[in-house]
């Protein structure tokens, strides 16, 4: 039964990284994530008109630290994700019972979590800074929760599109 659940858990992890990380996003008309901001530091004409704030834009600085930040965030949860893909196939061939492999993804996630939570801090922008504390507090709730595994399958594959989503200059 736990190999099952522990291939599932790297099916949907899997399926998180070729869609909800991705540059192109979900083919929907979300507004660009931190890719849009790749290349040259600064939003793309379509992320700066569904972004521009009502009163003053935001000074270089706390743009490029937005962009910066979303990058970071961006990679720590698609390496995360990476690593927990790979301790689910290891758990599935070192035959772990379900309690150890529920231990290995509650240190996964709440280092995740720890890291995500250090971007937070670098954020100049207000709204980025509470964007990704908020995002590392669901995360923290993974680590908390009764079964890691299902909690990834319902609540961890939302983190991805909600940051592309919102964490943008």
């Amino acid at each position: 039964m736990h190999r099952r659940s522990a291939t599932a858990l790297t099916l949907a992890l899997l399926a998180v990284l070729a869609t909800g990380c991705s540059d192109g996003g979900t083919g929907t008309d979300a507004a660009p994530g931190p890719s849009a901001t790749a290349g040259t530091g600064e939003p793309t004409p379509q992320a700066a008109a569904t972004t521009a704030p009502e009163s003053a834009a935001p000074t270089t600085g706390t743009a490029a630290n937005t962009a910066q930040v979303c990058r970071a965030v961006d990679q720590l949860i698609i390496d995360g994700s990476r690593q927990i893909t790979a301790d689910s196939a290891d758990a599935t061939r070192e035959e772990l019972t379900p309690e150890q492999l529920n231990g290995k993804l509650k240190g996964r996630l709440s280092r995740l979590a720890d890291d995500v939570r250090a971007q937070a801090r670098k954020a100049r922008d207000d709204r980025i800074r509470k964007l990704v504390e908020e995002t590392a507090t669901k995360i923290d709730a993974g680590a908390a929760a009764k079964s890691p595994a299902s909690w990834m399958g319902t609540d961890f594959v939302d983190i991805p599109p909600r940051l592309t989503r919102d964490c943008h200059v």
